[in-house]
């Protein structure tokens, strides 16, 4: 019986959503992000193994940070012209060699160039999977973003706590386990690229322009402002969004003196409300359209983030529980609408606004750290309170819902949007 994984299986009809395609790239990418995330999981003991400064841990993340989401766009625009079902391996191959050199590097520039592999690895991954949740979609491409970043969101909670397991007691040596992660992740990438394989040959078309994109008729100019817009976004979401994943312990802590083990458990809390948010934001942005999503998400979220400061413990979670919610919605309803902007484009844009989002959350933790060393905790959360402000500035996104809902309407495709 043929799999949808088969080389030789018929591709399936573009307008209905193959969601064993969805769960296999969802599951690749929360693979992907757990390795990931073991980098800054194992900080303290790659510190204490090579004598490391704090400026030297920095410049890991930033190795790290920069090959991961500077090539992404370049990646992008490369595998629209010619796209490579083998890449989605590739990928993962060279973030298994990454993995193995840490666990075997003497000095700290083989370190760096160890973590610079992962950071390539994850480059290559994200453009190209997210044209493959693109195109498996059936038009619903809010859902498939959500399901696919959703996996994402997963393994990077999932990264630290396998890596105090099994690599903090036994040391340095024992991150190679997790090249057996990697290589699960080689052999999902492959059956997947067999599918893909298979609706490049047959619907090559409809690999970088899947079903429900249309021509915007917009000016050159627009179009630049609405990507100008868009990432302005991403800039606000992920600034709070790294204030949150990198401080909220040390702010628990600092101002309602809880344990590190309670802070942790406030934590996780946190990010299980943006998986919740993660996975309802595509949906609805399909339902009700992507700029009423952003809207919401982003904007929506400043009453709560205003008054987290100003709560006790039990309000603060509350809250926090909330904002996770409502900002991690953000993403996919923002990426949809960033592809329908520019059809034809998925991994450029994938790579421009994933390589953006790692970027500017690297960037922003360091400065959020610096500012807080010169002030206090307290006084980061206040000032990231008023960045989901900069949610207003959607109402100067144009409305392409209506356009897509009329082609889609003469091509005899009825669904919400």
């Amino acid at each position: 019986m043929k799999t949808v994984f088969s080389a030789k299986a018929a591709p399936a009809p573009v307008n209905q959503t193959v969601y064993a395609i969805l769960f296999a790239i969802s599951l690749s990418h929360l693979l992907n992000d757990l390795l990931q995330s073991i980098i800054p999981a194992i900080y303290p003991m790659l510190k204490t193994n090579f004598s490391l400064s704090f400026s030297q841990v920095g410049l890991i993340t930033m190795t790290s940070q920069l090959t991961a989401s500077v090539l992404q766009p370049f990646v992008g625009h490369y595998t629209d012209r010619n796209p490579n079902s083998k890449f989605l391996a590739l990928a993962m191959v060279i973030t298994l060699i990454g993995l193995i050199c840490i666990s075997l590097a003497p000095t700290f520039p083989v370190l760096l160039a160890s973590v610079a592999l992962i950071g390539v690895g994850s480059a290559i991954f994200h453009p190209e999977a997210s044209r493959v949740a693109h195109l498996a979609s059936g038009g619903k491409k809010g859902l498939a973003q959500s399901v696919f970043q959703v996996g994402g969101n997963a393994g990077t909670s999932i990264g630290p706590l396998l890596a105090a397991l099994i690599i903090i007691p036994h040391g340095q040596g024992h991150i190679r386990w997790f090249a057996l992660v990697a290589l699960i992740g080689v052999i999902l990438l492959s059956l997947i690229g067999r599918w893909y394989q298979t609706n490049m040959t047959y619907n090559k078309p409809l690999i970088s322009r899947a079903v429900g994109d249309v021509s915007t008729s917009l000016s050159k100019n627009k179009i630049f402002w609405a990507m100008s817009i868009l990432l302005l976004l991403i800039f606000s979401k992920y600034i709070y969004m790294a204030s949150m994943t990198n401080y909220f312990t040390f702010y628990l802590i600092d101002k309602f003196h809880v344990s590190v083990q309670q802070s942790q458990l406030y934590l996780f809390a946190f990010l299980g409300a943006i998986a919740a948010g993660t996975i309802l934001g595509g949906p609805l942005g399909d339902r009700y359209g992507r700029k009423l999503i952003i809207w919401i998400s982003i904007l929506g979220a400043a009453p709560f983030t205003i008054l987290l400061p100003y709560m006790n413990l039990a309000g603060t979670i509350v809250l926090a529980i909330i904002i996770g919610i409502i900002i991690s919605s953000a993403f996919s309803a923002i990426l949809v609408y960033a592809t329908e902007l520019v059809p034809g484009k998925v991994g450029m844009i994938a790579g421009l606004f994933f390589g953006f989002a790692f970027g500017i959350a690297g960037i922003g933790s360091a400065v959020l750290g610096n500012i807080a060393d010169h002030t206090s905790i307290a006084h980061v959360f206040s000032m990231c309170s008023f960045l989901p402000l900069m949610g207003i500035v959607t109402a100067f996104l144009p409305n392409i819902e209506n356009a897509r809902f009329t082609t889609s309407s003469k091509a005899g495709t009825h669904r919400n949007v």
